[in-house]
């Protein structure tokens, strides 16, 4: 009797010990079936998944510009700030003191006339593009570069308040984590590399001759170390109090593709001696429009000079952007290389955008690297879809999957466009036949594909299990009949 009652209370510890994993995993089933009910038929359910990815636990945000994040209402905030005026007829800033005048006014006073502040975000953002045209309108990737030009004057005078925005955003939507593209890294130019790099016959052997030469002629320059010690001092500034149990912030300057040779140069150097000097500075990164003529003329230039420093700085990740290009964009030629490069050459950690690759000369090879590597593509449908027209079966989301190459969903830059990280995976699901158990892991290899340091990353993984935890009990209580 005595063995048989020990035996029960064995049993019925084991069974108790055992039953919040089954009631768990009963909550995940739950919500698969949930999921497969709202992405199942002809017409994904739009709006409840659209609850239901907000409501998601959503790890990071890896391909996210910071001052293409802010939206066009918070800049107009900073002008009044800073004491400037907008002027209605161009909606450009005015920064010269005493400016103010009927035609160029205060941030409050253009949004409160509706007119000039629908202009104005049309000029600021992407909003409305669709819903009207006239003999004015830009093409849609010339409207989305632009804007940049129209708030640069406040993208990066108030940063603490845009970083805490940002936080209160992501933490409002479920994410954890954002790597952002932080601010331009410092430029120091120089003539006479310039003129090297614009003589025939300037092949990579003269380059690394060169490069050898101007990177001590950069380190004892004081402008260079002034650069480095201004931006180092600006982040911590900004960045002060983001970071907590809740959330975490890491950066990326950027390199400026469009400018000469030396700028660029200094630009990489600077960064990844940032990279190697904050714990805040996780990778570095290279913007700009590619299909832009200086853009495509030294692209392998480019690659050749981020080569050079990966040799010499072999632990700083970077993540390029590399083949945000489609058919009709540049010459034929212009589409088959950038990607491959960025990979073979560069030696990309991961890939933004990555949209040109059917194109690419060995596609099916560097599919194959990036895949043996672990590179991940960071896919931004929304912006994709803008700048160069490409969605649904046209983007190469579903050829990257086919492969095996990872990927991660990505918001690029929200406050231009105007959508958020939910509405990136909303779109995810309602155009690619996808299933609760991939956007699962697509939350979870955001934060593995992060450049964070491993003790980070380990405690966001270990965060993500229990929000997913909880997200899935909530799931499942509101879906299941009341006993």
């Amino acid at each position: 009797m005595q063995k048989s009652l020990s035996s029960l209370m064995i049993a019925m510890a084991f069974a108790s010990a055992a039953a919040p994993l089954a009631h768990a995993a009963s909550n995940e089933d739950v919500v698969k079936r949930h999921f497969a009910s709202l992405v199942a038929g002809p017409a994904p359910k739009t709006s409840e998944l659209q609850m239901f990815l907000t409501m998601m636990p959503k790890g990071g945000d890896l391909h996210h510009h910071y001052s293409g994040a802010i939206y066009a209402e918070q800049y107009l905030d900073w002008v009044d700030k800073q004491g400037f005026c907008v002027n209605k007829s161009d909606f450009r800033i005015n920064t010269a003191a005493g400016a103010k005048s009927a035609t160029c006014v205060s941030g409050k006073d253009l949004v409160a006339d509706n007119a000039a502040y629908r202009a104005l975000l049309q000029k600021w953002s992407t909003a409305d593009f669709y819903n009207h045209s006239s003999g004015k309108q830009l093409p849609p990737d010339q409207t989305f570069f632009d804007t940049f030009g129209y708030f640069n004057d406040v993208a990066s005078t108030n940063g603490s308040e845009g970083l805490q925005t940002l936080k209160k955003r992501a933490i409002a939507e479920n994410l954890s984590y954002i790597e952002t593209i932080y601010e331009i890294a410092p430029i120091t130019p120089d003539g006479d590399f310039d003129k090297l790099a614009a003589e025939p016959g300037f092949d990579n052997a003269r380059l690394n001759a060169a490069l050898n030469a101007l990177v001590p002629k950069l380190e004892a320059s004081q402008a260079f170390q002034q650069g480095i010690q201004n931006y180092l001092a600006h982040l911590q500034k900004a960045s002060a109090g983001v970071d907590d149990e809740q959330f975490t912030m890491r950066y990326q300057p950027f390199v400026l593709r469009f400018l000469p040779p030396s700028m660029v140069f200094s630009q990489m150097l600077a960064s990844f001696k940032l990279a190697k000097t904050s714990p805040q500075i996780v990778g570095v990164n290279i913007v700009g429009q590619e299909s832009l003529n200086v853009s495509m003329r030294d692209y392998s230039l480019h690659m050749q000079m981020f080569k050079f420093l990966k040799a010499k700085y072999p632990d700083v990740k970077m993540a390029l952007h590399a083949g945000e290009l489609a058919l009709g964009t540049v010459p034929p030629e212009g589409l088959k290389f950038h990607i491959q490069e960025a990979v073979n050459v560069a030696g990309a950690n991961r890939i933004g955008h990555g949209i040109d690759i059917a194109h690419e000369s060995n596609a099916l090879a560097i599919m194959k690297t990036m895949r043996e590597r672990r590179i991940p593509v960071e896919v931004n449908l929304t912006s994709n879809e803008f700048i160069l027209g490409v969605k649904g079966a046209a983007h190469p989301l579903d050829l990257y999957r086919k492969y095996g190459v990872p990927f991660v969903i990505s918001t690029d830059d929200a406050g231009v466009t105007r959508h958020n990280l939910s509405n990136e995976y909303v779109l995810f699901a309602t155009r690619y036949k996808t299933d609760y158990a991939e956007v699962k892991k697509l939350s979870y290899d955001s934060i593995r594909y992060s450049f964070l340091a491993d003790a980070d990353k380990q405690r966001l993984l270990k965060q993500l299990n229990s929000r997913f935890s909880k997200f899935e009990a909530d799931i499942a209580s509101a879906l299941l009949p009341a006993k």
